[in-house]
């Protein structure tokens, strides 16, 4: 036997006892193989990073981290979110009066168990970004919520957003730097190592010339915020924000401050794609804007269509969006949800186009107004988490743009007691149902709402968070894409008719 046939045995060995998954079978010799399906598995590692939440003196922020029971992860595990720019606690070599007596820094949320959210509190002005990681057992599905609520001054209101995962890539049409908007780029850095990232700006005509916004360095887990009217000369109404990564990964997302009209985050919106979908409107709102963009080099013209509890309604005087190639279109669709639940619906009215999309929603009236953002987002595959539920004010959106869908609800035992509940609903395809929401039995503190689809077509969902202060309708809604909680593994099985050969 040479050389060359001894190495191949070793590695086909070494494979083996590596995956766990070959099969000790003589080679097939019929000249077919039969490839097996990949095997679903829970992830093993997730990280989640949030901004941090307020300029403001007067911010209250409640912090909700909740991880679903999952089968398959085993019994060990960990998770917790530190402050950005500290070092992981780990990495911590000598001691230090500002952490314990092992020198390792206190995080600021530690989960305890899978299937129980638990909250944190932080106050005012100072309170920074946080990077989180779970692993194990409470890695698949891991969710954060992040609500600050301001009572008074700019930015006032109901401010909500998922602490997101890393990436290197992101688009925020909605944006704006028109005089009465403060509106910031938040960049989260993760890794031990420094990020570098481009803000690109589009506005009605198209790109927005800009140098500033160039070369972004964000430090070692640490934070940055760009006021985007730093990086243009002239303000602009409506702005497509692309945020791209030359090195490293960041979370990115776009805080958007009125000065009337109160604020919230603006997260981004799912991947270009031709047809889009944008869930859970609030039945009462009173303005409802709509902000697209095509990367492309292609012009996209869309039918613009609202799924309503009776089907769908196209909404008159705004049936179609043209959006020119590289730049960002809006259009105004006013009170277009006439006091019923509804989602937006974008299609191709011919060849599809990649689109962006996102609207801002906006409650109330008067100097009694509160803005929202509702970014398109992709539907629930497999399973979708929304953390930081109350007794009262939390309402779940869910809209089959197709064929109707069969979709389990489940409510978590509450953060300071109770016992989970479960509700499964039927969407009607074209529909949005606000559904009745199976609140835990002796609920104390908040819940978590897990959402997966049983049967049918495709279900997108989103839940709004609503709270009167002030007589000022406050509200935050967030999106429920799905958690990614698994990936598929390839079932390996060794080939020995290679060393026949």
């Amino acid at each position: 036997m040479n050389r060359t046939t001894v190495s191949l045995i070793a590695g086909v060995a070494a494979l083996a006892a590596v995956t766990g998954f070959a099969s000790m079978s003589e080679p097939d010799t019929s000249g077919t193989a039969t490839a097996k399906a990949a095997a679903q598995l829970p992830v093993e590692r997730t990280s989640l990073l949030c901004p941090a939440p307020s300029t403001s003196d007067l911010a209250e922020t409640a912090y909700t981290s909740f991880t679903p029971v999952a089968e398959g992860t085993g019994d060990d595990g960990t998770a917790e979110l530190t402050a950005a720019g500290e070092e992981p606690a780990d990495d911590k070599k000598d001691d230090s009066k500002d952490g314990d007596k092992d020198g390792k820094e206190k995080a600021v949320l530690t989960p305890k168990e899978p299937g129980k959210p638990v909250t944190g509190e932080a106050s005012g002005a100072e309170s920074p970004a946080l990077v989180g990681t779970a692993e194990g057992r409470f890695a698949p599905g891991w969710t954060v919520q992040q609500t600050t609520e301001i009572e008074a001054g700019s930015g006032r209101g109901l401010l909500g957003t998922n602490c997101t995962a890393p990436d290197t890539e992101f688009w925020f049409p909605g944006a704006s730097t028109a005089k009465e908007r403060t509106d910031y780029a938040h960049l989260t850095n993760p890794d031990d190592s420094a990020a570098v990232a481009d803000i690109e700006l589009y506005g009605k005509d198209g790109a927005l010339k800009s140098t500033v916004g160039e070369g972004i360095q964000i430090p070692p887990r640490s934070s940055e915020a760009v006021l985007l009217s730093t990086l243009i000369d002239e303000p602009q109404t409506d702005l497509t924000v692309h945020v791209t990564v030359r090195s490293g990964r960041v979370a990115a997302a776009v805080q958007a401050i009125d000065d009337k009209l109160g604020g919230d985050w603006l997260g981004p919106s799912t991947d270009p794609a031709g047809s889009l979908v944008l869930p859970g409107i609030p039945k009462d709102a009173t303005s409802v804007r709509l902000v697209a963009f095509t990367p492309g080099d292609a012009d996209a013209d869309l039918k613009v269509r609202l799924a309503s509890p009776n089907g769908p309604i196209t909404p008159a005087g705004n049936e179609t969006l043209h959006i020119k190639a590289g730049m960002t279109a809006a259009i105004d669709l006013g009170d277009v949800t006439r006091g019923e639940a509804g989602s937006l619906m974008l299609t191709p009215t011919g060849r599809p186009t990649p689109v962006v999309a996102a609207l801002e929603v906006t409650r109330g009236k008067g100097d009694k107004q509160e803005t929202a953002f509702i970014p398109a987002t992709g539907p629930v595959d497999t399973r979708a988490t929304a953390a930081d539920n109350r007794s009262k004010g939390s309402t779940l959106s869910l809209v089959a743009p197709g064929r109707a869908a069969k979709v389990k609800v489940t409510a978590s035992a509450g953060s300071g007691g109770g016992t989970a509940a479960e509700k499964t609903y039927t969407i009607r395809g074209g529909t949005t149902q606000n559904v009745e929401l199976p609140v835990p039995s002796g609920l104390k503190g908040t819940y978590a709402l897990t959402v997966e689809p049983q049967s049918g077509g495709p279900v997108y969902a989103a839940r709004m968070l609503e709270e009167a202060s002030g007589g000022v309708p406050m509200f935050t809604v967030q999106t429920l894409p799905d958690d990614r909680g698994t990936v598929e593994v390839p079932d390996a099985a060794q080939d020995l008719s290679v060393l026949q050969k």
